[in-house]
């Protein structure tokens, strides 16, 4: 029998796009929990805004944050044979970190020269809490969370933005670009590279594996395409991202929780009868 992990995006697939609310997927999130399915959350939301969900969804897997640039594993999660890798794990609170992405500092200096370059850019480190706040609909303190960054800058454009102009500018520096909700700064890390990289460490403890993804923007098709079972959301709007064309793609009935739980579920009675 093949072991499932479930990888899953947060905002606009988890959560819903408006409010950030999970409640209509609890129906799904309570079987994978009474099953103990390993739900891994893959996001663009930073450490603390990931450690906020899982607190909210009862969930102490390892987490992937800020687009593939970081995952954390808690201690004593995998067995010390499992994490005998290499470059090994670094410590960091009550985790075991895989770093991946470019360091902040890093990326706040590349704004600061794309913005010298003559791209009106404006990144969370440039704004204040209200002003992210303001801009996301997230609360005060859930914007300062937003803030504390470690592996990717989120960023605006103030006016018209030529993104081929910039791309070839972001790659002259080592860097990358991504979607989700906004545009993103990063290194050479994407949820990808990371779905893989953890995975392998799944397999390495369990065997053999059942990936599924789930995802509704174009930064979530790195991790879509390395798993078993790609899942797109749908939007707000009732349509599909065309961005996202994976091989086997599954296309949710519904609107971000509303869809993630219809197709975990549809996902969990196909394994119930080939099992």
């Amino acid at each position: 029998m093949k072991h499932p992990v479930i990888f899953t995006d947060l905002d606009g697939t988890l959560l819903d796009a408006r409010s950030y609310s999970f409640e209509r997927a609890v129906p799904a999130l309570t079987l994978l929990r009474q099953r103990n399915i390993p739900l891994v959350i893959c996001s663009s939301k930073t450490r603390r805004e990931i450690e906020h969900y899982r607190e909210l969804l009862y969930n102490d897997h390892p987490f992937i944050a800020e687009n593939g640039g970081g995952v954390f594993i808690p201690r004593y999660y995998f067995t010390p044979e499992t994490l005998a890798i290499s470059p090994p794990p670094e410590e960091s609170g009550p985790y075991l970190l895989l770093r991946l992405g470019a360091s902040y500092r890093d990326l706040r200096r590349a704004i600061g020269e794309l913005r010298a370059g003559g791209f009106a850019l404006r990144g969370f480190g440039d704004m204040t809490a209200a002003e992210v706040a303001a801009l996301t609909g997230l609360t005060a303190g859930e914007a300062a969370m937003a803030q504390e960054r470690e592996f990717d800058e989120p960023f605006v454009a103030e006016g018209p933005l030529d993104e081929e102009a910039l791309n070839r500018a972001v790659a002259s520096k080592g860097l990358s670009t991504t979607k989700g909700a906004f545009f993103h700064l990063l290194g050479k890390s994407d949820k990808g590279k990371a779905v893989a990289l953890l995975g392998a460490l799944y397999a390495r403890q369990y065997g053999q594996l059942f990936t599924v993804a789930l995802g509704d923007s174009p930064n979530d098709l790195p991790m879509l395409e390395r798993v078993d079972c790609p899942v797109v959301v749908r939007k707000p709007d009732g349509s599909y991202d065309s961005r996202i064309a994976v091989p086997g793609l599954l296309r949710a009935e519904g609107a971000g929780p509303e869809g993630w739980n219809r197709a975990v579920m549809s996902i969990l009675e196909s394994l119930d009868i080939r099992n």
